[in-house]
């Protein structure tokens, strides 16, 4: 996720939510310490530094496409980082908010050469994985989803800071996956334009209102009473990343 920690307001005047949590996965490992100082040079030539497939029990995941499992374990990685269970997030006080710019491509690559190997019809990848997010997390609140880069994640947040800010939902979480391996041909030219291999990730931040006020100041206490003891949470505010 491309974010950025500061002091104010959005530009629309919408505060800046709280960060309560996050998850980070990538194929260089799990969290932002396992991304290297020398990403190029750790890469070594590879087009792409995959994340493989995760191993998740249960028939209902036999079919789930990686997209779909990585986003689940993003969101237990982010759960770990709360230290509080999964069922403080079901219910309709949870918006999820779901942000990618690949994860469609495996779906579609396999409908047009019809390999008859895609599990989703084209272009609904990226509905697949928040539904099967919702469906295991027993999220009911609002839901969208933004197609593109970091400027799409930006507008998530914003999109979030918006729900939190009008009082929709009690915490909002912004959700991201990227996975190249299945076609990364169709990147290659970018990615050695820029010298750089592509990385798969997924991300989910847990988001909750806040003052809009400095990174290191607390945010404000939620709308009501919570059954945990709450972390210290990071204030959020947002601009256009470099």
């Amino acid at each position: 996720m491309t974010t950025a920690l500061a002091t104010g307001r959005s530009g629309t005047g919408v505060l800046a939510p709280a960060i309560r949590a996050v998850g980070f996965v990538s194929g260089w490992g799990k969290g932002l310490g396992a991304i290297p100082t020398d990403a190029r040079a750790a890469a070594g030539g590879r087009e792409v530094v995959p994340l493989g497939r995760p191993a998740v029990e249960g028939e209902r995941f036999r079919r789930a496409t990686r997209e779909c499992l990585w986003a689940l374990a993003a969101i237990e990685l982010m759960l770990e980082d709360s230290a509080v269970d999964r069922a403080t997030l079901a219910g309709e006080r949870t918006a999820l908010l779901f942000v990618t710019a690949a994860v469609y491509g495996a779906s579609n690559r396999a409908f047009i050469e019809g390999s008859g190997g895609g599990t989703h019809f084209a272009y609904t990848a990226p509905a697949v994985v928040s539904a099967e997010a919702a469906i295991e997390f027993g999220l009911q609140g609002p839901a969208a989803l933004f197609i593109g880069g970091p400027p799409a994640t930006l507008r998530a947040i914003w999109y979030a800071a918006t729900l939190l800010a009008g009082g929709t939902c009690d915490r909002a979480l912004v959700l991201a996956v990227e996975t190249f391996a299945e076609c990364a041909d169709l990147y290659a030219p970018r990615a050695a334009a820029q010298r750089a291999a592509l990385v798969e990730a997924a991300a989910c931040a847990w988001l909750e209102p806040g003052r809009g006020g400095s990174s290191s100041e607390a945010a404000a206490a939620p709308r009501s009473p919570r059954r945990h003891r709450a972390p210290p949470r990071r204030d959020l505010r947002l601009r256009a990343a470099r």
